[in-house]
């Protein structure tokens, strides 16, 4: 998800809402801002992602 504002000069920034990172700033165009929020890689994702595998891993103990 991400947060589109338009600038006075008609151009646009993006920022995510997830890790409030600015995506894009002073974009000309949305297919531009399109491109660039789909190349963004997202650390809070990724970590709620990793931690959501993790919990659906099975545990076991190894025993020596």
């Amino acid at each position: 998800m991400y947060s589109r504002t338009q600038n006075e000069n008609g151009s646009y920034n993006s920022r995510c809402l997830d890790c409030f990172m600015t995506i894009a700033s002073c974009v000309e165009t949305e297919n531009e801002l399109d491109v660039r929020e789909a190349h963004h890689m997202c650390p809070e994702k990724a970590l709620a992602q990793l931690l959501a595998q993790d919990r659906s891993a099975p545990h076991t103990a190894a025993r020596n």
